[in-house]
């Protein structure tokens, strides 16, 4: 294929070597003179595994922007999102908080799309700069010509491996607004690699790609609050705790309790945070992770009353469906449905709690808000009475059926 890049920086340019590697004739543009000098010279001045060799014998072109529209069947576009100096993490973190910088990626994207109308032909636009959800939709896409048919691709590369990452990826990522410019790029990827072609909403591609990057950090802050517990408990060794914890490939290093739902629970998860935590304070660790779990746990089910809250009409009851805290026991203890409904008494609101592998009698079910605190399978067939409102953390039960307003937590999709 004829791919194009508007964008040739530190990623565009080692993708498009990678992307030129399989066989694809690849011309690039950048506002920046400096890239054609790197090109034209054939020499990296940054640190980038593959990429010297690959540019060496490198037939990419830098053109203008005119010569990428006329050239390409598909045009990355790996523009710049720069946060404020002050947000790049060197510094103390500021009280305020700022979104991302966006004004090279419109500046550019209202560029490459006015090329695209004077040529007058549809042109497949990926890009791949990373944004907060709902960038695209709202600030870029009402700026596009007719002819310009975009996707939101962003990659999970770090640089200096930038071209391995891109052609032995975990999975491509693909935010969909024009269905017949994702299958096209589909079948480019099918060039490139084998791995899974994950398509999903623009929003939730942007969601997706911050998410991934935020997850590492967690991962790293964890870490780093037990390897200064090590630091300070006799015969404890950081290295002996991760090497055992990788072993973990079921639960810990896997997508085992990767979806979203209630908060932790069970014997073991809740009242362990809660140990920790004093233990961080015992030992005057600099910052108690621990602690932040469980507020946020607590912060999460105050979100849940309120919400109930909000769709309670007077003289309504409240339904919680399910004690245990998981469907694969009956145990109780630590169980977040509990959590909540004693979060309920605080607001005033008497809920009326049942399990059916849990309680023997069974409550008579009226009109009113019900919640499902368990994952319990049976709570799918579950006859709701007529005009209810159903919250359904699990997203278990259908959209509005039956004369039930269901509230699915997390699922903003249209149907």
């Amino acid at each position: 294929m004829k791919i194009g890049f508007v964008g040739l920086g530190k990623l565009g340019l080692p993708v498009a070597l990678a992307v030129e590697s399989k066989g694809h004739k690849v011309i690039g543009y950048d506002i920046s003179d400096n890239v054609k000098n790197i090109i034209d010279a054939k020499k990296i001045p940054y640190k980038e595994i593959w990429a010297q060799d690959y540019l060496e014998k490198s037939n990419i072109k830098f053109k203008s922007l005119k010569n990428v529209v006329e050239h390409s069947e598909i045009i990355f576009v790996p523009i710049q999102t720069p946060h404020d100096p002050l947000y790049e993490g060197v510094t103390r973190i500021p009280d305020e908080r700022v979104d991302f910088d966006y004004s090279y990626l419109i500046s550019g994207m209202k560029k490459l799309s006015d090329e695209i109308e004077k040529l007058g032909e549809d042109k497949v636009v990926i890009i791949i700069s990373t944004v907060l959800p709902g960038t695209i939709r709202q600030q870029i896409k009402p700026l596009l010509g007719k002819h310009t048919k975009i996707c939101y691709n962003p990659f999970f590369i770090a640089m200096g491996t930038t071209m391995k990452d891109f052609l032995y990826p975990e999975f491509i990522l693909f935010g969909v607004d024009d269905l017949i410019a994702a299958d096209k790029a589909e079948k480019f990827y099918k060039t490139i690699n084998n791995a899974t072609f994950f398509k999903t909403t623009i929003e939730n591609a942007e969601l997706i790609k911050v998410s991934y990057n935020t997850f590492i950090s967690t991962k790293i802050t964890f870490i780093n609050t037990i390897m200064e517990m090590c630091h300070k408990l006799p015969n404890t060794n950081i290295d002996d705790v991760t090497n055992a914890l990788m072993l973990g490939s079921r639960r810990l290093i896997s997508g085992a309790y990767l979806r979203g739902g209630m908060g932790d629970g069970g014997g073991c998860h809740p009242r362990d945070n809660i140990a920790l935590s004093w233990l961080a304070r015992k030992l005057n660790i600099s910052n108690d992770f621990f602690d932040h779990i469980m507020k946020q746990r607590e912060k999460q089910t105050e979100w849940l009353v309120s919400l109930i809250k909000e769709n309670l009409s007077t003289n309504d009851q409240v339904y919680i469906l399910g004690k245990s805290f998981k469907p694969e026991t009956n145990i109780t203890t630590g169980s977040p449905s509990i959590l909540l409904n004693n979060l309920l008494k605080e607001e005033g609101i008497d809920a009326i709690v049942y399990d059916p592998y849990v309680d023997t009698d069974k409550p008579k079910f009226e009109k009113g808000v019900y919640f499902i605190g368990t994952q319990h399978e049976i709570f799918e067939k579950f006859t709701f009475p007529k005009n209810s409102i159903v919250i359904d953390p699990f997203r278990m039960i259908n959209k509005n059926s039956d004369g039930v307003k269901v509230i699915r937590i997390g699922d903003n999709n249209e149907y």
